[in-house]
């Protein structure tokens, strides 16, 4: 009997109306390659310039998950060549993170798990490859721009999950709390928030982490529970007919139900990360990450508690009441004028 070992890295971007390097818009929607500069399309003698509202939500949202946040991290170049990303490196937080060692609690099957938070970083989007709708498609491949520079969060879990339910639970734990503190949008179609799982398994009781595959750009909670529960019976039957597991990117095909191999990773890429010689050192005083904490609003799991014992409510029922702070206000403002 085998268990499946799962953490996730969730990518979501930080609701600023400027890109993160530059006052290039974020706004989704509007004709291709009209939000960029030479800061966001990587020209030569460009410099970037962080934007200050993107660190506080991001320590907002590093915060909420129970996180530290570091008096110093470091943005750092990621150098790998892909068409989308103009500079040929992205601005990222390799070593020297902005926030790490959280924890979030989610409901499982029976009990409460636990999911420890490795880290939380900033880093920017890179553009997007648009492979159809076009007449010559089938030959060429467009680029949008738009997208380069937007900022975004990466939350990194410990591999600590050990079902493909509790995954997609904790997937949407994550966004609705990223929606409640206004970080995030949430918004998957629009890519505002996607997922990359990893996955292993394992002989039940045993403590070694087996092979691991990398499942991509999972963007609805429906899409990651069902690629992790493909991916995990395809590891166990490789496993029971003698075969072994190939570290690999794999992608999910919503078609056929299944994962597709994508790219080997039999070896680490070397992104060959350096400090960004064009960005100082960020420093988070006392006084700041105080401020912070201070106006956080009162946590999704901490109100559906109070409207428990405040209201008298079924656990049931505060949990729905409390599935959006729009909607725990309304439930609020009506029971204090009833």
């Amino acid at each position: 009997m085998y268990e499946p070992v799962i953490g996730l890295e969730i990518h979501a971007q930080v609701l600023t109306d400027t890109k993160i390097f530059c006052g290039c818009r974020t706004r989704f929607g509007d004709p291709p390659n009209t939000h960029v500069c030479p800061v966001c399309a990587g020209l030569p003698g460009a410099l970037p310039v962080l934007n200050r509202r993107a660190v506080d939500l991001a320590a907002r949202a590093a915060l909420a998950l129970g996180c530290r946040i570091n008096a110093r991290s470091e943005f750092a170049r990621k150098n790998y060549f892909y068409p989308d990303l103009p500079k040929g490196y992205q601005i990222s937080q390799y070593d020297q993170p902005l926030a790490s060692a959280g924890l979030v609690e989610i409901p499982g099957a029976g009990s409460r798990v636990r999911v420890a938070i490795t880290r939380v970083h900033m880093e920017e989007d890179a553009g997007k490859s648009l492979h159809e709708g076009f007449h010559d498609s089938a030959q060429h491949t467009y680029i949008d721009y738009n997208r380069s520079g937007v900022p975004l969060i990466e939350i990194v879990t410990e591999p600590d999950l050990r079902s493909a339910a509790d995954a997609a639970t904790f997937f949407e734990t994550l966004r609705r709390l990223l929606v409640w503190l206004g970080v995030s949008d949430g918004n998957m179609e629009e890519g505002s928030l996607r997922c990359d799982a990893n996955v292993s398994v394992r002989p039940a009781g045993t403590k070694t982490l087996g092979t691991k595959t990398e499942v991509k750009n999972l963007n609805s909670f429906r899409h990651l529970q069902k690629a992790l529960e493909h991916e995990i019976a395809r590891q166990v039957e490789l496993l029971a007919d003698g075969g072994r597991v190939v570290q690999e990117t794999r992608l999910w095909d919503p078609a056929g139900a299944r994962t597709v191999a994508m790219r080997s990773k039999e070896e680490a890429h070397d992104y060959r990360y350096f400090p960004e010689p064009d960005l100082p050192p960020l420093e988070f005083s006392a006084g700041r990450v105080a401020a912070i904490a201070e106006a956080l609003p009162e946590l999704p799991h901490v109100r559906r508690a109070r409207f428990v014992a405040e209201y008298g409510l079924s656990d049931n029922d505060a949990g729905e009441m409390t599935r959006s702070r729009g909607m725990a206000d309304y439930f609020e403002e009506t029971a204090r004028r009833a």
